[in-house]
């Protein structure tokens, strides 16, 4: 072996080393399966356990969720237009009906986390009409694919890896059902805020989001410990609508929150 080849390979040898240890996103379904194998390494050392990885493994392309991903046309519309498409008039009278029926919760809510009740129902509401719907989509495998997908892939990750923890837990598996973006429960947790937020509040020894008294206090909670105020407005410049920023990334989204949540409380 000549000195010039023996150079070669040593150059090469860290470059495919480098290589092998990385997982590689894609634009289509055709790498998933690799890029699953590869990703279980980065989830080992986050500290994933057998349950987490085996959901890893059992994990589809999720077709529908691309799908999904390419095609947000709502948060596009006027304020207008978007409260009418998402039927804000339904979820503020529906609100003002649980929040009278179901008075102390909401207080004992407000009491410990400072959120009014108006804010909770009003995401409640939005997110899945009360949880009348919470998605057909499987939590894992919607994930993992938006991760492996070259557009957002560092901004899911942390939440692949949150799912896969949650697996580990036994609050999901690798077959529970969300929203086309990973999204979990009553008011669609993303995997990595459910694994921080998430709050036991009916005291069964376990965090639940499909249970509604643990969804809605980890909502609370998740408010509270990105910063809201207790006491202070939550309309456009006042100081907790940078909170509401914190649970949904558009504006209209944001605006239509604080409106309905005002009329909530009224």
């Amino acid at each position: 072996m000549t000195i010039l080849r023996a150079a070669l390979i040593a150059t090469a040898l860290p470059l495919m080393a480098t290589t092998a240890l990385a997982a590689t996103c894609g634009n289509t379904g055709a790498g998933f399966d690799a890029w699953k194998a590869d990703f279980a390494r980065d989830a080992k050392k986050a500290g994933v356990k057998k349950r987490g990885l085996a959901a890893l493994s059992s994990a589809r392309y999720a077709t529908g969720t691309i799908k999904a991903d390419r095609n947000q046309k709502s948060f596009k519309y006027s304020l207008d237009k978007f409260m009418k498409v998402r039927g804000a008039t339904t979820i503020v009278s529906q609100g003002r009906k649980r929040k009278a029926g179901n008075a102390n919760f909401f207080a004992a809510l407000e009491r410990q986390y400072g959120v009014p009740a108006g804010v909770i129902l009003a995401i409640h509401g939005m997110e899945t009409g009360f949880g009348g719907f919470m998605g057909d989509s499987a939590v894992v495998s919607a994930i993992t694919t938006l991760t492996y997908d070259c557009r957002r892939s560092d901004f899911f990750k942390p939440h692949a890896i949150g799912a896969l923890k949650l697996v580990d837990q036994g609050a999901i598996t690798a077959n529970t059902k969300g929203a086309k973006h990973g999204e979990l429960g009553h008011t669609q947790f993303l995997p990595g805020n459910a694994l921080k937020y998430g709050v036991d509040a009916n005291g069964d020894g376990r965090v639940d989001f499909y249970n509604q008294t643990d969804a809605l206090a980890s909502t609370a909670n998740f408010l509270r410990q990105k910063g809201w105020k207790p006491g202070k407005g939550y309309q456009e410049g006042q100081p907790n609508f940078k909170v509401i920023k914190q649970w949904n990334a558009a504006t209209v989204y944001q605006k239509a929150i604080a409106i309905m949540g005002a009329r909530i409380d009224g």
